[in-house]
């Protein structure tokens, strides 16, 4: 039995799909995943292969190279760029197309007189929506949504906090024609999506934030659910500033003496949640209506969610975030962000919002920011970097950084404390993963690892991502 290095067979691609044979009958099978390599980053079909990389090879290839070719051409509208070619191994043949990125989305299948595009989720195709559809459509006319004009006249509207910025960023005065050059006025006197979001009284009603200090570590803080809360809209400028300020009102700071002065050990690190919020405002999807930017912040953590996804399609959990390039879903924004100095063109974000954490004072690496995403969301979990710590400054617990200190917790009952804290974040979610449950409370993760097999009513149901737990109530 043979098995295969698919990475090195498919060249340069980065998402590909293995099918055994050519179900020529059945086309939308794979079709599909032409119309969302097209539709992507571009990708590949290997026929002639198992699931789990057996080769088994085709019987006629030549043919089946033919049929292929032969149903692309009357099933795809329209037609992608494609290549065809043979791989032989061990006198058993494979054929490999690839599938070219395309400039002219939407990619469409034909199917019983209708049209359908798809897009690549993960490592599944799946049918585009009418909002991802719209996506697609102003990358095929190389626009995208922030570039388009608004109903909006630009006589309409102030832009205050635009010029302060950039005066006090640059020291000069920011002028009408800037408007022009930065895109977010039209020749009409129209402004653009990017020049509604920067007006001083933004009219969509859609660019807001929601602030909330949460009572506890998680929505349901009990008698007292919610501590602190704001609404803002206004300029993206304002939007930024005003979360900032949120921040500070709800967040603490710790320090201790050290010889020669005095050590500060913040709960947050303040570069690392203004990259987090720069990211959400510019990067959000604006073609999702009805969704606004969230900031909660938890005992434990604050959370930063955002509408729309990795533009890519992939989800974040599966990617390496220091790896991942820079993709603008909004340039015009973007650029203008940039200009104002509040980002950087090389798209180090991600990259920031982790380092910034690794240069506080009271960092561990349990205590590391993560992401998480799907199609709809991109999510920055910042831990509280100063929860769980003891007056000493350690973690509390321990040396390793959890609550059972010695073997059962401590002479202070600190196993049915722990246990109680556990089950308690299990019920609340139970397709949390341990790493979650450690960046919650503040316990490492190899004291997890050791500790929640010992509760006798928690068992992990499945396996990876599509297992969830469940408790067994007495």
């Amino acid at each position: 039995m043979i098995q295969l290095d698919i990475e090195k067979l498919i060249g340069e691609a980065t998402a590909y799909d293995k099918k055994l044979e050519l179900e020529a009958k059945r086309p939308r099978s794979w079709c599909k995943s032409i119309s969302a390599f097209a539709n992507g980053d571009g990708g590949a079909l290997i026929f002639g292969l198992e699931n789990d990389g057996t080769v088994v090879g085709l019987q006629e290839p030549e043919a089946t190279a033919e049929k292929i070719s032969e149903i692309i051409k009357a099933r795809m509208d329209p037609i992608p760029e494609f290549n065809l070619r043979f791989e032989k191994i061990d006198d058993k043949v494979l054929i490999i197309l690839d599938i070219r990125k395309g400039n002219d989305t939407p990619y469409y299948y034909s199917a019983d007189g209708g049209l359908e595009t798809y897009i690549r989720v993960g490592n599944e195709s799946v049918k585009a929506d009418a909002t991802e559809q719209k996506r697609l459509i102003l990358k095929g006319r190389n626009s995208t949504w922030d570039m388009q004009r608004s109903a909006y006249p630009v006589n309409d509207f102030a832009f205050s906090k635009l010029h302060e910025r950039y005066r006090k960023w640059t020291g000069k005065s920011f002028e009408d024609r800037d408007m022009f050059s930065f895109g977010l006025v039209d020749e009409t006197g129209y402004l653009s999506n990017a020049g509604a979001l920067l007006a001083d009284e933004c009219p969509m009603r859609w660019s807001r934030v929601f602030c909330t200090r949460w009572n506890g570590l998680d929505k349901s803080g009990g008698v007292i659910d919610a501590l602190d809360d704001a609404e803002y809209s206004g300029s993206l400028i304002s939007l930024m500033e005003n979360s900032e300020t949120f921040i500070l009102r709800n967040t603490r700071k710790m320090w201790r003496k050290t010889p020669n002065s005095r050590e500060e050990m913040p709960e947050y690190a303040e570069r690392s949640y203004h990259e987090a919020l720069i990211n959400a405002l510019v990067h959000r999807d604006n073609l999702i209506i009805g969704s606004e930017i969230h900031l909660d912040i938890f005992d434990d953590r604050m959370e930063i969610y955002s509408p729309g996804g990795m533009p890519d399609g992939t989800v974040i959990q599966d990617r390496d975030p220091l790896t991942v390039p820079s993709t603008r879903r909004n340039p015009l924004v973007a650029d203008v962000f940039e200009r104002l100095g509040y980002m950087e063109r090389r798209g180090s974000g991600f990259g920031k919002i982790i380092r910034s954490y690794e240069f506080q004072a009271n960092y561990q690496e349990e205590k590391k920011p993560y992401f998480r995403s799907d199609r709809t969301q991109f999510t920055v979990i910042l831990p509280n970097l100063n929860y769980a710590v003891t007056q000493d400054g350690t973690q509390d617990g321990g040396q390793d950084g959890g609550q059972d200190g010695g073997q059962d917790g401590g002479q202070g009952g600190g196993q049915d404390k722990l246990t109680e804290r556990i089950i308690q974040i299990i019920r609340n979610n139970n397709k949390i993963t341990i790493q979650e449950i450690s960046n919650r409370t503040g316990i490492s993760l190899r004291t997890l690892q050791r500790r929640i097999p010992l509760i006798p009513n928690v068992k992990y149901i499945g396996s990876g991502y599509s297992g969830h737990w469940e408790i067994v109530d007495d």
